[in-house]
């Protein structure tokens, strides 16, 4: 470890997928933090300057080990890079309701909203009681209620939104002994990535954004976040998304 008596920490879980890497990379390169954590099931990301360390979404157990690893850093940045529009097998997401099936949702949940607030039940507490801090989970803008115009895409949407109710009712009791932490959700734009690959026909070149570019626009809105941020959702701009 670097410097962990005189810069900040980061976190970041994901770190093996597109966003989560080139979030680390972005934080690594800021020099800002004195130790970036970089998340992952295998805990070897081959990231330079990050320290890995291994969890998995959908087991508890590992992410308190990981909350546990961290627990004298006092991080000051958490972001939760993680999140699946397609299943396994490529289930999902749903056009129809007749396409519907219970298994597919439940582990949609699983990985959208489950899997963040575990980590957020685990790694909230660790953020110092004193001065600004940051927990992020990348959200979507399809998980707007109020913004749904299109409907389809059934899980995913009740995932996402789902998530959004939880970061907001995390932002509320942290701030009960955190005044000055932010919670919120961050909407990454359309990225290239593999989790995006299959629904990006219709996206125009220009709104089709690389992991490095949509990574520094989030390191970007976090860095200008505020207290009164808390409990919403923001988009790559920096613009809040309604709920």
């Amino acid at each position: 470890m670097s410097n962990p008596g005189t810069l900040p920490t980061a976190c970041v879980f994901g770190a093996s997928g597109g966003i989560g890497s080139a979030l680390v990379a972005g934080l690594v390169a800021s020099g800002r933090f004195g130790d970036v954590f970089a998340g992952s099931r295998t805990g070897d990301c081959g990231l330079s300057g990050a320290n890995d360390f291994a969890f998995d979404l959908l087991d508890e157990s590992s992410i308190a080990a990981a909350a546990g690893r961290l627990k004298d850093t006092a991080p000051q940045l958490v972001i939760v890079a993680t999140g699946s529009l397609t299943l396994p097998g490529g289930a999902g997401p749903e056009k129809s309701l007749r396409s519907l099936d219970p298994k597919i949702m439940g582990e949609m949940f699983a990985l959208n909203t489950i899997g963040p607030a575990i980590i957020a039940k685990h790694f909230l507490p660790l953020l110092p009681r004193s001065g600004r801090s940051v927990f992020a989970a990348l959200s979507a803008r399809v998980g707007s209620i109020s913004d749904n115009g299109l409907g389809g895409w059934h899980s995913y949407r009740a995932s996402k939104a789902a998530l959004n109710m939880m970061l907001r009712n995390f932002a509320i009791e942290t701030a009960r002994t955190r005044k000055e932490a932010i919670v919120v959700g961050l909407h990454p734009g359309t990225v290239d990535t593999r989790l995006s690959k299959p629904f990006q026909g219709n996206v125009p070149d220009a709104q089709l954004f690389t992991p490095a570019k949509s990574a520094a626009c989030l390191i970007d809105v976090i860095d200008g976040l505020t207290p009164k941020d808390t409990g919403y959702v923001f988009d790559w701009r920096g613009e809040r998304i309604p709920a």
